[in-house]
C-alpha cells in the first residue's frame, strides 16, 4: 500500500538537477543581446546582472527592472535627486593645438581619488577632443565605446561606485594655450594667447606664470573692454551712495565726488580685470605690464586673448551636516 502511494506521487516530484539546467538554458537562449542592451540602457547596470534579471523575469523588461530594484541594484536611483555632488575633479587634456578642460562632480573626495573615476574622466576628455560635442547634453549622447554612450557609462559608474556623479561642464580651446591644475584637481585653468614667439622656451615659462596668476586670483574679466557698461553704472551708483552716507564727504562738490568715484572705479578694474591686476610674482608690476615686458624681451608680440577657470563645486550649494544630530539618530533606541 505504501509502495503504491509512492508510485502515485512520483510524477509530482521536483525536476532533477539536469532538468533544472536545461530549463534555465532554454530561458537564457530566448534572451537576446538586444534585450540585455535595452535593459542596460535603462538602468546602467552591468551586462551580466541585466541578463540574469531578464532570465528570471522570462524576458519581461518591467519585471526585470523590478527584480533589480528588489535586489538593491537600483538603490542609488531613488536617492539620486536628493544627493548633492559638489566634490569631484577638474582635469585637462592637451592634444596638439586643442586643449580641453572638464569638471566632473562626485559626492565625496574619496571617490574623486578612485582610479576608475580618474580613468573615466580621462576618457571623457579624449571623447570631447575627438568628437567635439557642443555641450554636456551632446557629450552624454556621444559614443563612449562600441557598447554604450557616455550617458550609459555614467550610469554604470554611478551604480559601480555608489555615489552620484555629474558631468557638469567642459570647454575646448584651439590655439596657443597654457594650463594649470591645482593640487589633485580642485582648480583648472586654460589661458589662450596670440603670439609669434610660442616656440621659445621663455614663452612657455611666461605662459605658465599667467595660468598660475589666474588660478591664484579668480577674476571675471580679461580687460576693461569686457566689463559691461551696466556693471560700471551699478558700481558708480554704489560708490556715490557710499560717499553720500559718509559725513566727511557728503557735503563735497559734485565735481569732487565724481573724481572720487572715477578713482575708485580704477580700483574696481584692478580687482576684476586680469591685465589690470598686480602680477603675483612682482608687486610693482601689473599683469599687462608683465605681458609687454616679456614680448619686448623675446622680440615678438604677445597678447592674452581669453582664459577659463574651473573651480570644482563652485556655485553648488553643499548640504550642511549636523553630525551630533546624525549620531543621535543612529543611536536612537539602542
Amino acid at each position: 500500500m505504501l509502495q503504491k502511494q509512492k508510485l502515485q506521487k512520483s510524477p509530482q516530484q521536483k525536476p532533477t538537477q539536469s532538468n533544472q539546467y536545461s530549463e534555465r538554458d532554454e530561458k537564457m537562449a530566448n534572451i537576446t543581446a538586444k534585450d540585455v542592451a535595452a535593459l542596460r540602457a535603462k538602468t546602467g547596470i552591468g551586462m551580466m546582472e541585466c541578463k540574469k534579471a531578464l532570465v528570471e523575469a522570462e524576458g519581461d523588461m518591467d519585471a526585470a527592472i523590478k527584480i533589480l530594484r528588489e535586489k538593491g541594484e537600483l538603490k542609488a536611483e531613488s536617492k539620486m535627486a536628493t544627493r548633492i555632488a559638489a566634490d569631484g575633479v577638474v582635469e585637462i587634456l592637451k592634444d596638439g593645438n586643442t586643449t580641453a578642460m572638464i569638471e566632473v562632480n562626485s559626492e565625496t573626495d574619496f571617490v574623486a581619488k578612485n582610479e576608475s573615476f580618474k580613468e573615466f574622466v580621462a576618457d571623457l576628455l579624449k571623447i570631447i577632443i575627438a568628437q567635439k560635442p557642443a555641450d554636456v547634453e551632446a557629450l552624454m549622447a556621444c559614443k563612449f565605446n562600441d557598447e554604450m554612450t557616455v550617458e550609459e557609462k555614467t550610469k554604470e559608474m554611478i551604480f559601480k561606485i555608489g555615489e552620484k556623479l555629474t558631468v557638469r561642464r567642459f570647454v575646448v580651446v584651439d590655439g596657443v594655450t597654457s594650463t594649470y591644475i591645482h593640487g589633485t584637481g580642485s582648480i583648472g585653468v586654460i589661458a589662450k594667447f596670440e603670439t609669434n614667439v610660442a616656440d621659445k622656451a621663455e614663452f612657455a615659462a611666461f605662459a605658465k606664470n599667467i595660468a598660475l596668476q589666474i588660478g591664484a586670483y579668480p577674476t571675471p574679466y580679461l580687460n576693461r573692454d569686457q566689463v559691461p557698461a551696466s556693471v560700471i553704472e551699478e558700481e558708480k551708483s554704489i560708490l556715490l551712495a557710499q560717499i553720500a552716507n559718509d559725513p566727511a564727504n557728503a557735503k563735497k562738490p559734485d565735481a569732487i565726488k565724481e573724481k572720487m568715484v572715477l578713482g575708485r572705479i580704477s580700483k574696481f578694474y584692478d580687482n576684476n580685470c586680469l591685465v589690470d591686476m598686480t602680477y603675483v610674482k612682482d608687486e610693482d608690476m601689473k599683469v599687462g605690464q608683465y605681458v609687454k615686458a616679456t614680448a619686448k624681451e623675446l622680440g615678438g608680440e604677445i597678447e592674452i586673448v581669453d582664459f577659463y577657470r574651473f573651480e570644482k563645486g563652485e556655485g553648488i550649494q553643499k548640504r550642511e551636516e549636523n553630525f551630533a544630530e546624525e549620531i543621535a539618530k543612529m543611536t536612537a533606541g539602542k
